[in-house]
């Protein structure tokens, strides 16, 4: 895969041509799978961003179901996807689309539930996949917060949620 299509970010371009493919911990406390966490990271390391952060939306709207009743449906929402589309278009700047970003990120801060607030990070994190790779991992593993909260910390909810995960990139990959 061509440099360019693999990441749109120079840093992310730099590193992945100076290291060899390194698994990530999670920057959040999950409870989760963790041969498929790396499986789903391995299978994103096949993806270029703009497949990246189309799997990174698809992993994260079906969660905004569970937002507060007062933010959801809220016009972020929309915003954020529009912009992410634009970005992966290639009408707008990274600038603009982290400018949106922070104000998707806004649902996370006003959200009273905790169920709320992961689901409001996992959809802002996918946002954020069109400036940097990076945050499809973490948006993924916000959802996997969202299982835990909904599920009582359930490992064969976050299994389940790992193994829809990867049937969205063998989707892509097809």
């Amino acid at each position: 895969m061509n440099i360019d299509d693999y990441a749109w970010n120079k840093h992310e371009q730099k590193i992945k041509e100076q290291t060899e493919f390194t698994y990530s911990n999670p920057k959040i406390k999950i409870v989760d799978n963790h041969e498929l966490r790396k499986k789903v990271e391995e299978g994103l390391e096949r993806l270029p961003q703009e497949l990246l952060a189309r799997w990174a939306l698809k992993v994260a709207t079906p969660y905004l179901d569970y937002l507060d009743n007062h933010i959801k449906g809220d016009a972020r929402i929309k915003l954020g996807v529009n912009t992410l589309e634009n970005r992966i278009e290639g009408s707008i700047r990274a600038y603009d689309l982290r400018k949106v970003g922070f104000i998707v990120n806004e649902l996370a801060k006003e959200s009273k539930s905790d169920v709320s607030k992961y689901s409001a990070r996992s959809f802002a994190q996918a946002i954020a996949t069109g400036h940097m790779r990076g945050h499809a991992m973490v948006s993924s593993d916000y959802a996997i917060k969202v299982v835990n909260t909904l599920t009582n910390s359930s490992l064969d909810a976050s299994t389940k949620e790992r193994k829809r995960q990867l049937r969205i990139i063998d989707d892509f990959l097809d």
